[in-house]
């Protein structure tokens, strides 16, 4: 039997790690004992546990578990599934690996379902679900990190596995077996097992032959995947072109893919630089292009010329403020009336360009101001234009 099937855990007691969760005073522990189980979405490094998290909470609660992945998943299996269970006393729990990959229109679909707590759902990514799941899918469930397991609770395992198997593993093939798994349990089980297929004692040149190079996730202890990309985008941010170069050496070395980090420097590009160097998105969006269709090792290159042009760029976040501040005059219920003259067909309407391209005329029957400009790079030009356009 595969190690990583053979030892993994039973029951929610058994699970190493994730005591932020499931520890004492886990606030998923107590969701989980309150029997009122609702839509969850775990994230987290590969082998940190999420589909063991997910059965056990299953086998808890009693309900029955459907695993399915979003690179396969049909909604017709979902009815099938669902179908089997009506009028049931317990809902199924349907577990979906790599949600991450679901398309919006699937996500879309599952919403009703979602809504009529049909069954409870319960996704696994190793990316953050809050990039990657529509608003809407969020907002009817609840989102936990899963951290990588750490060397203390690796080495517990590890010797109650060789206890049971009887294997016999020099001290320091045992060091290196648990440092380079990087966190990942299933590829520290993975690693013992091929090893002891070779040889028994199991020595560190057989180790380091199967595995040359440590695993990083793109996180090791002290830093996570996520924390990684956070100081890469506020090294850039800051303008320290070193320390962004840093955090995307780590990312890439770490296996991340070249996609995930240009979109994300997508973002920034317009967050944090917006209208003080319009050309950081347009180079962002060329690099992101670029990247997925080079792939690694290529995509090193302009991925590190995007990161030190957005570093040296000047920083403005004018637009990113106006839209929140618009979006949450709107979200609480300001609903102003479209003036009529520039309502569709309107005869009242005075078209700027037969007068010279700009003429006064009211656009919002109720004044507003969201947008504040920061005279910063090429943003202090776009005011200087809009202020000579309307000869303010």
């Amino acid at each position: 039997m595969i190690f990583a099937h053979k030892y993994r855990p039973k029951t929610l007691d058994d699970i190493i790690g994730q005591e932020h969760l499931i520890g004492k005073n886990g606030i998923l522990k107590k969701i989980i004992e309150s029997n009122k189980i609702p839509h969850l979405f775990f994230y987290g490094p590969a082998g940190c546990g999420k589909t063991t998290l997910s059965r056990n909470i299953a086998n808890k609660l009693g309900f029955p578990f459907y695993e399915l992945n979003a690179t396969t998943f049909k909604i017709e299996e979902l009815r099938n599934i669902l179908k089997t269970h009506t009028n049931a006393l317990s809902k199924p729990l349907i577990f979906i690996d790599e949600v991450h990959r679901l398309s919006k229109t699937q996500q879309e679909v599952l919403l009703p379902f979602m809504e009529r707590y049909d069954a409870i759902m319960i996704g696994a990514s190793t990316q953050n679900p809050y990039y990657t799941l529509t608003s809407a899918i969020r907002s009817r469930s609840h989102l936990f990190e899963l951290k990588p397991i750490k060397n203390d609770s690796m080495v517990k395992l590890l010797e109650i596995v060789i206890k049971q198997e009887n294997i016999s593993i020099d001290k320091d093939a045992k060091e290196y077996l648990v440092n380079s798994s990087g966190g990942d349990v299933r590829a520290m089980l993975g690693l013992l097992e091929n090893a002891c297929a070779i040889e028994n004692p199991i020595t560190l040149k057989t180790i380091k032959d199967i595995r040359p190079n440590a695993m990083q996730q793109g996180s090791n202890e002290d830093g996570s995947h996520y924390d990684l990309t956070s100081a890469m985008i506020k090294s850039i941010r800051g303008s320290d072109i070193d320390a962004s170069l840093y955090y995307l050496a780590r990312l890439i070395e770490g296996g991340e893919s070249g996609d995930f980090i240009a979109r994300r420097l997508c973002i920034l590009a317009s967050e944090d630089i917006g209208n003080a160097n319009p050309n950081a998105l347009i180079l962002s969006s060329s690099v992101l292009n670029v990247v997925l269709h080079i792939g690694f090792p290529e995509a090193r290159i302009p991925l590190a010329q995007l990161v030190v042009y957005l570093a040296s760029s000047p920083k403005s976040n004018s637009s990113y403020e106006a839209i929140n501040m618009a979006l949450q005059t709107v979200q609480n219920g300001k609903n102003i009336e479209i003036p009529n003259h520039i309502k569709t067909h309107s005869k009242e309407y005075l078209y700027p360009h037969n007068f010279g391209g700009w003429v006064e005329q009211e656009y919002l029957s109720e004044k507003l101001n969201f947008y504040h400009h920061k005279s910063i790079g090429f943003e202090k030009t776009l005011q200087e234009w809009i202020e000579k356009i309307t000869k303010k």
